[in-house]
């Protein structure tokens, strides 16, 4: 039988129990790894546990914004499967709203979530990697980090700031063995998507789905995002380090 492009790996991926987290676990398996998935949402994570029903997977109940719980996720993978080779940090969260109606409770919801929570668990499992001598962080941005949406200043903040930590990951763990790479995706038919659709539009912001087919040809699915985080944990990315990969079919282009 043909081996996986992941095979014997061990991987964390977070805001495992939906959308394109949800996706990744399913795609990652099926590549040969051992996954780890770290979730708020309870029901929807053990709901997949149930689904697959396999032994190389594990659902963790943790909120990925503090330090106490992605401590606790990284050790927990460390015992269960002896290592940490790949990091999917797919984790995140938006609120739509006119800038001068957000609150310091939004900016810190958002900061914590989209921006903490990656550099949370990225200080966590580089230990492991350097110890391995190899290891390969994935991380979710979004086209925001790069282009400006009326009424998300606080969400496209959030995403360029993830983008520039992974960067520099990259830059000063190149010699060390560990890659860091960036997804920064379109629209995408997740829970995430449909809700931020539905919030601009109230705003009167065209995110209808023709709109969406203007901007990027047609909404992006989950399993297309998944797909590149497999190509970027696996060696047949072995010289792709410090990359943003734009996942918009055209979006940032026009």
């Amino acid at each position: 039988m043909t081996k996986g492009r992941l095979e014997s790996r061990v991987a964390i991926i977070t805001g495992a129990a939906n959308g394109c987290g949800r996706a990744a676990v399913k795609m990652f398996l099926q590549e040969g790894a051992k996954v780890i998935g770290a979730d708020i949402d309870a029901e929807a994570g053990k709901d997949l546990e149930q689904e697959l029903g396999s032994p190389d997977f594990v659902f963790i109940e943790a909120d990925v914004s503090k330090r106490a719980a992605v401590t606790g996720v990284a050790e927990a993978t460390v015992e269960r499967f002896g290592r940490i080779d790949i990091l999917f940090n797919q984790a995140g969260t938006i609120i739509v709203k006119p800038f001068l109606e957000i609150s310091d409770d939004d900016y810190d919801f958002i900061l914590d979530n989209n921006a903490r929570s990656v550099f949370l668990m990225t200080q966590a499992v580089l230990p492991e990697m350097l110890k391995q001598g190899k290891g390969a962080i994935v991380t979710t941005s979004s086209v925001s980090a790069s282009t400006a949406t009326p009424m998300e200043a606080v969400y496209c903040s959030s995403k360029a700031a993830v983008l520039q930590l992974t960067r520099a990951v990259a830059v000063e763990f190149r010699d060390q063995g560990v890659r860091a790479n960036v997804i920064c995706p379109g629209f995408i038919k997740t829970r995430h998507g449909i809700l931020e659709m539905s919030q601009l539009r109230k705003f009167g912001f065209p995110a209808t789905e023709d709109d969406i087919k203007a901007m990027q040809g047609r909404i992006c699915e989950p399993e297309e995002v998944a797909g590149v985080a497999v190509f970027l944990a696996s060696d047949e990315s072995s010289f792709i380090n410090g990359a943003e990969l734009a996942v918009d079919n055209t979006f940032t282009a026009i």
